[in-house]
Parts: C-alpha cells; sequence; structure tokens
C-alpha cells in the first residue's frame, strides 16, 4: 500500500529528523514551505537539505511550493494570536484543487516508494502538511498517510 509520510523540524535536532526518516524508510522529502531559506534549524535551509540528504543520506530533496499556502494565507493565520485553523483550512483547500495537487501527489508516488512531507510545525495537527497527506490519501486509492 503506498504512504505517505509527513514531518516537522521543529525543535527537532538533526539527528532525531535523520533517524525518524531513516527508520520510516523515507527515499524522499518533499519540502511544501513556501519560505524554505531562513529559518532557525540551519539543517532545513533549502540549500543545505538539498545537498545533505541525497549525498549524505541517499535521500531525494524537492521542494514543491504549490502545496504551501499563499504569503496572504499563511500571514493572516500567522499574525491573529487566536490562530484560527478553521479559517486557515477553509482558504487552504481550494489551493490544492487549483493547484493540482492530486497530479503532484500522483507524480511522487510514481517516483517514490516513501515520499515524506516537511514543514515546520513539531505536530501534524495544525500544520498544512496534514491537510496535504489527507487531501491526497482522499483523492488517490489506497494511501496511508503516517506523521513522524
Amino acid at each position: 500500500m503506498p504512504e505517505i509520510l509527513t514531518i516537522g523540524y521543529e525543535t527537532k535536532p538533526l539527528s532525531v529528523f535523520i533517524t525518524q526518516l531513516r527508520e520510516a524508510g523515507v527515499d524522499a522529502i518533499i519540502d511544501i514551505r513556501l519560505r524554505n531559506t531562513s529559518h532557525l534549524a540551519g539543517y532545513t535551509k533549502l540549500d543545505t537539505l538539498a545537498f545533505m540528504l541525497p549525498e549524505g543520506f541517499q535521500i531525494a530533496y524537492e521542494h514543491h511550493p504549490e502545496l504551501a499556502p499563499t504569503e496572504a494565507i499563511l500571514e493572516a493565520y500567522r499574525t491573529k494570536r487566536s490562530r484560527d485553523w478553521t479559517t486557515y483550512e477553509r482558504e487552504f483547500l481550494p489551493l490544492l484543487v487549483a493547484r493540482d495537487a492530486v497530479s503532484v501527489g500522483r507524480d511522487l508516488l510514481a517516483r517514490y516508494r516513501a515520499p515524506c512531507l516537511l514543514c515546520k510545525e513539531a505536530t501534524a495537527d495544525r500544520c498544512h502538511r496534514r491537510l496535504v497527506a489527507e487531501f491526497l490519501a482522499n483523492q488517490l486509492p489506497d494511501i496511508t498517510v503516517i506523521h513522524l
């Protein structure tokens, strides 16, 4: 059965991050962050991941900003201290249809055995990586979602 995994790096040391990927059999990190060049965890920057994962761990790396929220959606959510997740979901999910996320997901699953969606949040419950994974699981047959 095809798998889509997800992982967040917030508060996660590199050793834990890589160990989780290896133990889960991840063969590709699919970076779905809108911004991937200036994060606090230095190992999660675009250039570092794009070099380190394939060279050091034989894990492919791809950036797919079409699976990220728009700047407007992200900023509206981050600036509201109430963290209105319902509004975020309502605004984000139509983007997945408009950006043809199903085709992206189908392509990733054709090329990788265990692709893993990467975003910042420590847990998937209020992260768009969960929304993307669940959307793909609902649209493509027999997909299992695993949150690392």
